[in-house]
């Protein structure tokens, strides 16, 4: 009875491929218990938080993969070569369209926070304030998919929606494995700030 994002999306994380998010299980959205009566609150709080660390996290990350990431960010972290959720929506778009471009986004950027803390346990084991920042953001984006879910379900009885994810970075080398990681979270850095300035107006209390 209520929302289970996170086993399918755990699921997905293991095999972050194109493929498709099941929100709720069920022919449709639960009537009843599926949000809280704070959840745009939570939810604006929950932008607002990865808005203001998004900087602070790329830039650790940066630092703890040593050269030439430190000293070569702007070419080896270059964005282009990666997919990410295009983010097409803004001020102006529908409430409903910018929901689903934000389920789209933080699904996304829930996989890869999970591929990049998985590598970063392997290649730095010892970068505790790392680690703990990118365990923390997870947990954010986790918190922010459910209550977007929520949102979705409750108003507008969207229940299930398409989501494409980046590739593994399994099987790659360690500069490989670095170099994703910069790359989407040089990205992430991009979009968030666009994200919170299109999805905080709609979240305004009425």
């Amino acid at each position: 009875t209520g929302v289970v994002p996170f086993v399918a999306l755990l699921l997905l994380q293991r095999r972050p491929v194109a493929g498709r998010a099941l929100l709720v299980t069920g022919s449709g959205c639960p009537s009843h218990g599926l949000c809280r009566s704070n959840v745009q609150e939570q939810t604006r709080r929950q932008v607002a938080v990865l808005n203001a660390t998004a900087q602070e996290l790329f830039s650790l990350y940066l630092k703890c993969q040593g050269e030439p990431f430190s000293s070569e960010s702007d070419k080896l972290c270059n964005p282009a070569g990666i997919f990410f959720p295009a983010f097409r929506v803004n001020r102006t778009s529908e409430r409903k369209e910018v929901m689903v471009a934000m389920y789209k986004l933080f699904a996304f950027l829930n996989a890869s926070l999970s591929n990049i803390t998985r590598d970063q346990e392997e290649l730095n084991p010892m970068a505790k304030e790392l680690l703990e920042r990118l365990h923390n953001t997870t947990k954010t984006t986790r918190g922010l998919i459910s209550n977007l879910t929520c949102l979705l379900c409750k108003n507008y009885n969207i229940f299930q929606v398409d989501v494409r994810y980046g590739d593994s970075s399994k099987g790659k080398s360690a500069f490989k494995k670095k170099q994703q990681g910069c790359q989407v979270l040089r990205k992430y850095v991009q979009v968030i700030g666009q994200a919170a300035r299109v999805l905080l107006p709609h979240l305004s209390p009425s």
